[in-house]
């Protein structure tokens, strides 16, 4: 999935830490990275799994003397292999990742329209700048006197869902704001 997923630059870094991000997202639901890349919710992630990405059939079609002759191969396998040994997370903790649809499909990108902030310029490779949405409340919901579900103590506030963690060749990482997870409640990986 890191070589279908990534850039046709075939960037270790950026390869490695897409394989740390499916691996962190299998843990969360609490699967093997076998049985989450074998999930529906793993096509729902990752399009590669369901749109015929010519580099993820490649790759899953190799034999092994494919692999060893052609070096974007040779980079993811070593790549997802540097994840599953748990060496360096280049993805700094993400749980997501976006690539040249981010810049391409701006103005409808999901991410987008929920709200993006780079946490430092060089995660901007696509010069898109942040984009916050009007400020949004959040409210504990409660149970009134008479057991009706009212609205209760504000939970928190949020103008921003995804910050950046780390960018490497065409993709850039991402993870819930903190504003936003203490505001909704929302689980880190959904």
């Amino acid at each position: 999935m890191c070589y279908g997923e990534g850039s046709l630059a075939n960037v270790a870094d950026e390869m490695a830490a897409i394989s740390a991000v499916l691996i962190r997202q299998a843990k969360a639901r609490g699967l093997t990275v076998g049985a989450f890349l074998h999930s529906d919710e793993a096509k729902a992630f990752s399009l590669v799994l369901a749109d015929g990405n010519a580099r993820y059939s490649a790759l899953s079609r190799a034999t092994e003397e494919a692999i060893a002759k052609d070096a974007g191969m040779t980079v993811a396998i070593n790549a997802a292999r540097h994840a599953l040994a748990g060496k360096s997370d280049y993805s700094a903790g993400a749980y997501f990742w976006d690539g040249a649809d981010l810049k391409s499909n701006l103005t409808n990108h999901p991410k987008v329209l929920l709200g993006i902030r780079f946490s430092f310029k060089e995660h901007d490779i696509y010069a898109v700048g942040d984009h916050k949405i009007k400020e949004k409340t959040e409210y504990w919901m409660v149970k009134d006197k008479t057991g009706k579900t009212v609205r209760g103590a504000e939970r928190g506030r949020y103008d921003c869902t995804y910050e950046s963690t780390a960018a490497f060749g065409g993709t850039v990482f991402w993870r819930f704001t903190p504003e936003f997870l203490k505001a909704t409640g929302n689980k880190e990986f959904k």
